[in-house]
């Protein structure tokens, strides 16, 4: 009998043992993880915004983290770190642990720059999540410059070269690049003046020392209906629905001119696709909640949502869009 119950014993250890080595050999083969994603989150998350607080960035990041708070029963920590046309904090990011705790907001420039900098990170170190909104653009011109329409403008640009200047927040900026776009289509001859900050801008637009800007709606708009400056097109697909006067580019006599800026989310490469996809369903959920999309029209967001592979699909599309306006336009970085 002792014979046969060491002999269980024995059976028994073994078929442990072989447990333990197969729930190992498949953990390994799942990866590390495939574990994190099924306790994932068990502590706050960071979202690194590349940008100072108020910003178009850091307005549609806080209204979104906000309600994701809340989906994921866990803190969202949203974490402001501008500098460099936002290479700074992007490089936080690229360097970060790819647990699932840290993501990056990013708009355009993310791309942009690539083309124009020298980065001390690898944008191969960050992976496309969501995107969250779009930021379509309105051509605000100066008030005391005579004209009342797109075609107008272009005509009075050709019949006084180098008179017509253009703002933008920086070099390299989305509306750096459309008013450059711009420019080439028009075959314009238009200086480029950059700012640091949009209050500078608005400040020297309607003093009239810059001739146009291309902006959100959010503060030119309530100028233009104080009769201070003037709106003369919009760069998205189809009219703003507030401001339905303002007719889209393509509308005012430029076909194919159809451009925003946008707000999405990545991610360090090697983020578990299960995480990802999870944040990507989640946010594309939330930007489609009445209250939310309320909150972005104020400011001139449009809702977006979608996957990681569309997201991806967009910023590939407009990295060779904005290269090939840089080269052609002849812009670099002093």
């Amino acid at each position: 009998m002792e014979e046969t119950s060491m002999a269980q014993q024995q059976a028994r250890q073994r078929r442990r043992v072989l447990a333990t080595m197969a729930f190992a050999l498949l953990a390994g083969i799942a990866g590390p993880g495939a574990q994190a994603a099924g306790t994932w989150p068990d502590k706050p998350l960071r979202v690194i915004v590349p940008y100072t607080p108020g910003g178009a960035t850091d307005t549609a990041t806080r209204v979104v983290m906000e309600k994701l708070s809340g989906r994921l029963k866990q803190n969202i920590i949203v974490e402001n770190r501008p500098g460099a046309n936002s290479n700074l904090g992007a490089a936080v990011a690229a360097k970060a642990e790819p647990d699932g705790y840290t993501f990056l907001s990013i708009l355009p420039a993310y791309v942009i720059n690539a083309h124009l900098y020298e980065l001390n990170y690898s944008q191969e170190s960050l992976v496309p999540v969501v995107q969250m909104a779009d930021l379509p653009l309105f051509l605000f011109v100066t008030k005391d410059l005579p004209v009342n329409s797109l075609s107008e403008l272009i005509a009075y640009g050709r019949a006084h070269p180098d008179k017509l200047t253009y703002a933008s927040s920086g070099t390299g900026s989305s509306a750096h690049l459309t008013g450059a776009e711009m420019a080439l289509r028009a075959q314009l001859k238009m200086t480029h003046v950059a700012y640091k900050g949009s209050a500078p801008i608005l400040t020297d637009l309607l003093a009239g020392r810059v001739s146009m800007v291309f902006d959100p709606i959010l503060v030119p708009m309530q100028y233009v209906k104080e009769d201070r400056l003037k709106a003369l097109a919009f760069t998205g697909k189809e009219r703003w629905p507030t401001e339905t006067a303002v007719p889209t580019m393509e509308q005012a006599g430029m076909p194919g001119f159809v451009t925003s800026s946008w707000v999405g989310l990545l991610a360090p490469k090697g983020t578990d696709p299960a995480i990802i996809d999870r944040m990507a369903r989640e946010i594309s959920a939330i930007v489609k909640e009445d209250d939310v999309k309320r909150k972005f029209m104020d400011v001139g967001f449009l809702p977006a949502g979608g996957t990681p592979a569309q997201f991806d699909a967009l910023m590939r599309a407009d990295s060779s869009r904005y290269a090939r306006i840089i080269k052609d336009a002849g812009i670099t970085v002093n």
